[in-house]
């Protein structure tokens, strides 16, 4: 598979302050990735470095590009969604369709107008007039009318209610992913993308705490809510994580053959937020080694 995203050193600083601290990361073609971390992790000073917003050290290609020096070019074949409206709130709703149309070699008029008319907005409304769900509808319905091989969403559900989140990543989904397209998402709803991704990545400190697919995720960690008389057997298989859940311990593990598990028992399959919070929490100790240290870790056990 080709890269769309190859990082090698990348490393940013502000003063003292490391936001990337030489990470390394390569994101295939055909993805819809996860960025996830806590405030302050890095995460928004990788996407500025992704996006060519920025000047950072070490080795990035996005789409076979250095993004900031090459940006102009590399921004025909990119979008970005963010939590921050970006449209004038003074322009229309066909006024902005023009306009996109206009500027963009890659936009779709009529894409754009087959992803509005299943929405209520009007094509005479101000921007300013629109709700924050109806407003994120129009981005993404501009957004999805380009041709682009890269999509950046940065917080993009951020504010809506339930009903438009369901809706966002549905239209992501069913009318714009093709299974070439790659999808970088960043967002604190990880409930919610956990059946949307392909790939998850924890970033924590300007370092990657986890970098795997959904696929290696599943297979590798377990979560069980073990039965009061097996809590010793439990612990002695070195859960890396245990939680009360209603008076009963859950634990979460690395690399624990799943037939092994189940004499404890229910087992199932964590939630990225409870493997989050196992890793990155404040009880979680120093940041854990990539998945490349861990998988072997895994497979030894």
């Amino acid at each position: 598979m080709t890269a769309a995203i190859e990082a090698r050193g990348l490393r940013k600083a502000f003063g003292n302050n490391v936001a990337l601290d030489g990470v390394d990361f390569s994101i295939q073609e055909g993805r819809i990735v996860g960025l996830i971390g806590p405030n302050g992790a890095g995460k928004t000073t990788a996407l500025k470095a992704i996006l060519g917003l920025t000047p950072f050290d070490g080795e990035l290609q996005v789409l076979g590009r250095n993004p900031h020096r090459d940006r102009h070019r590399l921004m025909q074949e990119v979008c970005f969604i963010a939590d921050v409206a970006v449209l004038p709130r003074w322009i229309r709703v066909q006024q902005a369709i023009d306009y996109v149309a206009g500027v963009h070699p890659r936009f779709d008029r009529s894409k754009a107008e087959g992803f509005l008319a299943r929405t209520s907005i009007k094509r005479t409304s101000r921007v300013r007039e629109l709700s924050k769900g109806m407003l994120t509808q129009l981005h993404l319905s501009l957004v999805m009318a380009i041709d682009a091989r890269l999509l950046v969403l940065d917080e993009p559900t951020l504010g809506l209610d339930l009903l438009y989140r369901k809706q966002f990543y549905d239209s992501l989904l069913n009318d714009y992913f093709d299974g070439n397209r790659t999808i970088v998402i960043t967002t604190h709803q990880v409930e919610e993308v956990q059946n949307v991704l392909t790939d998850v990545m924890f970033l924590n400190h300007g370092r990657i705490a986890l970098d795997c697919s959904m696929e290696h995720f599943e297979a590798r960690y377990a979560e069980v809510m073990v039965h009061p008389e097996k809590l010793v057997a439990a612990r002695a298989l070195r859960p890396i994580h245990e939680r009360q859940v209603f008076g009963r311990g859950v634990f979460l593990f690395d690399g624990i053959d799943r037939t092994q598990l189940a004499g404890l028992g229910e087992v199932r399959t964590p939630s990225i937020a409870d493997l989050f919070v196992a890793l990155i929490g404040p009880s979680s100790g120093s940041v854990q080694p990539s998945v490349e240290g861990t998988a072997q870790q895994g497979a030894a056990a």
